[in-house]
C-alpha cells in the first residue's frame, strides 16, 4: 500500500495527501456553482444514471476519495442504473464525498451550457493532481471502478458492508 491509497479500517482512517488537495479542488468548484446559481428540485434524476441516459465518468483518485470518506451506501451495487449512494428518498447520501461529476449535474436548463466548461477547467486541475501525486488516472464510469475494485457483491447496500481491501 502507499502513502496515497486508501486506509482500510475506518477507525484508523489517515487520508492520503492528496485528499487535502481534492477538497481544496471540490470547495472550489462548489463555490463557482453555487455562483452560477443552478436551481436542483432534488428529483433524483441525477442518479439515475441509465433512465435518464446519462454515465457518471471518474477518475480514480476520485473513487479512492469516495470510498474512504463516503458512508456505506445505500443501495447494493447495480449494473451502472443508478448510483449506490442514492437513497430510498432521492438524496446523496455521500455528499461531501461525491465526485466531480455529481457536484457540476444540474437538470436546471438554464445551466446548460456551463456544466461541459466548468468540466473541462476541473478535471484538467484533477488531473493534474494525479500527476502530481504519481496517482492513476484510469478515467471511466463509476460502475466500472466499482466492480473492478470490488466485484460485484461488494457494495452490498445498507445489510451488507462495502470490502474496501
Amino acid at each position: 500500500m502507499t502513502a496515497d491509497e486508501p486506509t482500510t479500517d475506518r477507525g484508523s482512517h489517515h487520508p492520503p495527501p492528496f485528499h487535502a488537495e481534492l477538497r481544496e479542488v471540490y470547495a472550489e468548484l462548489d463555490a463557482e456553482v453555487a455562483r452560477l446559481a443552478p436551481v436542483c428540485l432534488i428529483s433524483g434524476r441525477c442518479c439515475r444514471f441509465r433512465e435518464y441516459g446519462h454515465t457518471l465518468f471518474v477518475s480514480a483518485p476520485e473513487v479512492q476519495y469516495l470510498l474512504s470518506e463516503a458512508p456505506e451506501p445505500a443501495r447494493p451495487l447495480d449494473e451502472g442504473e443508478t448510483c449506490p449512494w442514492q437513497d430510498d428518498r432521492g438524496r446523496c447520501t455521500a455528499r461531501a464525498a461525491r465526485p466531480l461529476g455529481c457536484r457540476v449535474y444540474f437538470c436546471d436548463p438554464a445551466y446548460q451550457d456551463a456544466a461541459p466548461l466548468l468540466s473541462e477547467r476541473f478535471i484538467a486541475r484533477l488531473k493534474r493532481l494525479a500527476d502530481r501525486h504519481d496517482l492513476p488516472w484510469n478515467y471511466a464510469p463509476l460502475h466500472r471502478h466499482l466492480h473492478d475494485r470490488d466485484g460485484p457483491a461488494a457494495l452490498g447496500g445498507p445489510s451488507g458492508s462495502v470490502d474496501r481491501s
